[in-house]
């Protein structure tokens, strides 16, 4: 064939170049959008409504808006742990049964026991924290495997979270961070405690919540040790029993920084975290490429882009402090 253009014939790098396009074309005609496509969903979290409308509703509308449809084109099937992590693997069974097209994971146990149970159904990972870190991936460039996904950590976020515990209470020597174990391993945030305690001045003591039953002597030990101020890393089972940690807060007179506005509804001082319905809404992106063809080793893990600031001067009163004008200024939200 031969190829014209204005004053002779076109250049071989040109002529390639339209090739490569027409290629590219033929491609993407042959990955249409299905027809019809069912997505399995399986969080570690309470299913109750704030829970559901932030992941599962906000992850709805994203896929709406890129003409996925539930009822019409898309089946959505979700299951809950409700922060009982032993009934993930089991819930996970259902799911699979149901022969979805692509399973989404919310928090870093699904995940992880996604990655132990399926090897070639695609897997979007959302509401982690490192992925290569956790071994559920090789690159964040380019996953490879049948696993992507958006993270909700930011590189200095949780810093970010402590000194805007400490700009609060400046006064403050030594900070108890209540954690998950089986969520975020302890070494993860022991290797980071020396920088920690040199940039801020302060003294930190990390406690385990495994279960419910782990919380009031995790406060024993905060008042034998003389904590001035409690941080709380994101977890189910911390959700399921932040009203009664934030009782023992006030009990004990703790400022607490927690890892979501959500948390803060029983009374928590402050939260620095990402929009969770934010990565959501970036998950249904995800989905969307891969019901359209693309395999999940080859599209990036994502991080979120927006965080928020939020700030319960109700939960200040409570504890008789007052919060600076230079944190209040900052707060995407303020709840009165």
């Amino acid at each position: 064939m031969t190829l014209n253009a204005p004053g002779g014939l076109l250049s071989r790098r040109a002529a390639i170049t339209t090739l490569t396009m027409l290629a590219a074309a033929s491609r993407a005609q042959q990955r249409p959008q299905k027809s019809n496509a069912r997505l399995a969903f399986l969080g570690g979290a309470i299913s109750e409504p704030a829970t559901v409308q932030a992941q599962v509703g906000s992850m709805r509308q994203g896929l709406r808006d890129l003409g996925w449809v539930e009822g019409r084109n898309l089946g959505i099937d979700a299951r809950w742990a409700e922060a009982r992590y032993e009934r993930l693997p089991g819930l996970l069974d259902e799911l699979l049964r149901l022969d979805p097209d692509v399973l989404v994971t919310s928090g870093p146990r699904p995940a992880m026991v996604a990655k132990d149970k399926v090897k070639s159904l695609p897997v979007v990972v959302v509401n982690i924290d490192d992925p290569v870190q956790m071994g559920l991936i090789t690159s964040h460039t380019r996953p490879g495997g049948n696993m992507t996904g958006v993270t909700a950590a930011f590189r200095g976020i949780f810093p970010k979270r402590l000194q805007l515990l400490k700009d609060v209470v400046p006064a403050a020597r030594r900070f108890a961070i209540l954690f998950n174990p089986d969520t975020l391993p302890r070494q993860n945030l022991v290797q980071d405690v020396p920088s920690w305690e040199q940039s801020l001045g302060i003294t930190f003591q990390l406690l385990e919540m495994r279960g419910p039953e782990d919380v009031e002597p995790a406060f024993a030990a905060m008042a034998r040790e003389g904590a001035d101020a409690i941080v709380l890393v994101a977890d189910a089972m911390v959700w399921t029993q932040r009203a009664r940690i934030t009782a023992m807060c006030l009990e004990q007179r703790l400022p607490s920084a927690w890892g979501g506005g959500g948390y803060l509804d029983a009374g928590g001082l402050l939260s620095y975290q990402g929009d969770f319905p934010a990565l959501y809404r970036r998950a249904a992106v995800l989905v969307d490429k891969i019901l359209r063809g693309t395999p999940p080793g080859e599209i990036p893990f994502e991080q979120g882009t927006k965080l928020e600031l939020v700030v319960n001067l109700k939960g200040a009163r409570a504890l008789g402090i007052t919060i600076p004008q230079s944190v209040l200024v900052s707060a995407d939200e303020v709840i009165e």
